[in-house]
């Protein structure tokens, strides 16, 4: 007999494979994975068990025969007549219990449904009172409110005099007028002495019944993202499977409409996510929405790892989910799988013929060798996996894409990840509600009803989504709207929150309040040499209290795609005589993610020391504005010195500060506190234009010198 894989053997005996594992751990064998192979002698050592086992069970029923026939016989005759006529009344009254099932299942579905509206109900909360931006909960007087509310508005909402809330405001050191905003810190102290509790208005989430989690558990099929370097074969290899595993009813309609689709291999499902690469899956990630189960990383066999196949390789570790390898190009005459297998260790991805537990499948996306043992691998990853989620209920899913259709409107594809969507739910998306009008599958067929794991377009939203937006049915519309409306109300009066940690001082504090401290850093540079080098010492700067996780480190420029690690990752981007790219620098200048960037390895040691030692302090420098000539000196009693000068370059702007520079020396420093074109008061003077400049605590000013204005920068 040829070697076996353990779960071809475990459909041969008939068992799952994860009892036939557990079964070979118990004899003593060390089987790490459904697809590690079985040599001939433990294959029959476990048919052996297996039939020994069914023996003895054979045995112990035969023993159990014996023993009741002898029971019977030592009892008497009439009392067996009538021991047999009551057991064939019960069999009687069972088959008529039987006939009545129907019944008995549609009063256990009444109940259900009254569950499901009592549950509806407890959603709701009551309010005594709301306004604009607040509103207090009956129940346990919780004030919830925006980031920063008008004072008349929390007097009206707190049912005091406005001038009530102006005192408690004074008495706190803040000077406030009626219309004045004040911050969420003051309103939460204000409101204690009130006797309400303070909750911000984001808290306001969807709320999940315990009792509808449990609605109708099912198997679900596996979500996978699929991922690798440019040109190893990631599209091919995905349009081989799209092609090969449709079902007849869609053999007319191959062509894509949607981001996500559906394939069908052994009468199971498989949801793969099309995305243009690990950004999108990043992207959604940092959003909070962590909606892969599998990730699959295609290598191809003539190129081996690439510099993205490390980043997603990091990134499916970062998310937490189970790698398989797609060998692609295997049909290549130049093909070296076990080079790939090789490399992938540096990487800390092992795979399962060198020891580890790592599935590596060899496959061909141009000819369609070994496809089918991808999709086997995937399916029993996910029978490992115990992949489960409530049919039942109200749905939820997360927004994979959105846009505007000409003829059907605002769309988003929702993936669903629990309950039934149904035609006419109303819904909410992040701050977008509304109630389903249409669903369309892949295909762009409309359907009635999508389940959990199941990619579906929907048409029917009040404004377009943004990607990775929660997806969440709610009793109705005028809930949705409450729900969307209140999300609005969380950002108000400040910058809608960013996940990722900024900076090294917002690091610092961030390990001060963590009760598990974790540094995450992500490391580029100009060469391996140094990027490992730094690695090495900063791992080894970890000690019992914080940990120093090096999330990502590769070679070359700051790349979007670290920008978006960084932000999901909560991490620090350092550069080793490397810079960002254009796309980079907006990315992290909108996200708000700091790049550090050194040319002496020893600094960048330094400054991540003085963070992990809560001693960093940020080092600013001057940076130049703008220089202007002295042509003419002004004193002025009760004034001072006035400087007329020409500006020669840049601008001159009041309130910053300048430098009084005479023959290369600096005479003295201070702020420019006026700024005048002839007798006009000016903030800001450009190159080319004549001022009047008076700078505080500087009266020794010449003929000739000049005044060098600047701003301090953070280095």
């Amino acid at each position: 007999m040829k070697k076996i894989r353990v779960y071809e053997a475990a459909k041969e005996l008939n068992l799952s494979s994860k009892a036939l594992l557990k079964m070979l751990n118990d004899m003593g064998y060390e089987i790490k994975t459904h697809m590690s192979v079985l040599e001939n002698d433990i294959y029959d050592k476990i048919k052996k068990k297996l039939n020994e086992e069914k023996e003895e069970i054979k045995k112990k029923l035969i023993e159990k025969k014996k023993r009741y026939t002898e029971h019977a016989r030592k009892g008497k005759p009439i009392e067996e007549k009538k021991k047999k006529k009551n057991f064939s009344e019960k069999k009687k009254k069972k088959k008529k219990r039987e006939v009545h099932i129907d019944e008995k299942v549609v009063a256990e579905n009444v109940k259900k449904t009254l569950q499901k509206l009592e549950m509806g109900e407890k959603r709701r909360k009551k309010y005594k009172k709301e306004t604009k931006h607040a509103q207090i909960e009956e129940e346990n007087n919780i004030l919830h409110v925006s980031s920063s509310i008008p004072v008349t508005e929390l007097a009206e909402i707190l049912d005091v005099d406005p001038s009530e809330i102006i005192k408690k405001c004074l008495a706190l050191g803040v000077v406030a007028t009626l219309n004045q905003r004040i911050d969420y810190d003051i309103i939460e102290m204000i409101a204690d002495e009130y006797g309400y509790k303070t909750e911000l208005l984001n808290e306001f989430e969807i709320e999940e019944e315990e009792e509808e989690e449990n609605i109708d558990v099912r198997e679900r099929p596996p979500v996978v993202t699929v991922m690798g370097h440019v040109d190893h074969g990631k599209t091919s290899l995905l349009d081989y499977i799209r092609k090969s595993h449709i079902t007849d009813t869609e053999s007319g309609g191959i062509t894509q409409h949607i981001g996500a689709y559906v394939v069908n291999h052994n009468n199971k499902k498989i949801t793969f996510i099309d995305t243009p690469g690990h950004e999108a899956f990043t992207a959604m990630r940092a959003r909070g929405a962590n909606v892969t189960d599998i990730a699959v990383i295609v290598v191809a066999a003539d190129d081996s790892v690439m510099p993205q196949t490390v980043e997603s390789i990091n990134h499916a570790k970062a998310a937490g989910v189970p790698i398989i390898v797609a060998i692609n190009k295997i049909d290549l005459p130049q093909a070296n799988p076990d080079k790939v297998k090789q490399d992938l260790t540096s990487y800390n991805v092992v795979v399962e013929d060198f020891g580890g537990d790592v599935i590596a499948i060899p496959v061909s996306a141009k000819t369609g060798l070994g496809v089918d043992d991808l999709l086997d691998a995937i399916q029993l990853q996910a029978e490992l996996m115990e992949l489960k989620a409530s049919y039942g209920g109200y749905a939820r899913g997360v927004v994979l894409e959105s846009k505007i259709d000409k003829g059907k409107g605002k769309l988003a594809t929702v993936l669903v990840k629990k309950g039934t969507l149904k035609i006419g739910d109303a819904f909410v998306a992040g701050f977008v509600s509304g109630r389903i009008k249409a669903m369309y599958d892949e295909y762009s067929r409309r359907i009635k009803q999508a389940f959990p794991s199941i990619p579906v377009e929907i048409a029917g939203f009040d404004e377009v989504p943004e990607v990775g937006d929660i997806f969440q049915v709610v009793e109705n519309e005028k809930e949705a709207r409450s729900i969307a409306r209140n999300r609005k109300l969380a950002i108000d009066g400040q910058k809608k929150k960013t996940i990722g940690v900024v900076s090294f001082e917002q690091l610092q504090k961030e390990l001060e309040r963590s009760e598990k401290k974790q540094l995450n850093l992500i490391l580029k540079g100009d060469v391996a040499g140094s990027v490992e080098a730094l690695s090495d010492v900063f791992e080894r700067l970890s000690d019992e209290d914080i940990i120093v996780n090096i999330i990502h480190k590769g070679v070359g420029t700051i790349t979007e795609s670290d920008i978006l690690l960084a932000r999901a990752s909560n991490a620090v981007i350092i550069g080793f005589k490397v810079k960002p790219d254009a796309k980079a620098r907006s990315v992290a200048a909108r996200d708000k993610v700091e790049i550090r960037l050194y040319n002496i390895i020893y600094d960048a040691i330094e400054d991540v020391e003085k963070v992990i030692k809560g001693l960093y302090e940020p080092e600013f420098i001057d940076v130049k504005t703008g220089e202007a000539v002295v042509r003419s000196v002004f004193k002025i009693s009760k004034v001072g010195t006035i400087a007329g000068s020409y500006v020669k370059e840049g601008y001159i702007e009041r309130d910053s500060r300048a430098k009084v520079i005479r023959d290369g020396e600096e005479i003295c420093a201070g702020k420019i506190v006026t700024l005048k074109h002839f007798t006009e008061d000016r903030k800001k003077i450009d190159k080319g234009l004549e001022c009047g400049i008076k700078i505080d605590k500087c009266e020794d000013i010449q003929e000739g010198d000049i005044i060098r204005a600047f701003v301090k920068e953070q280095k």
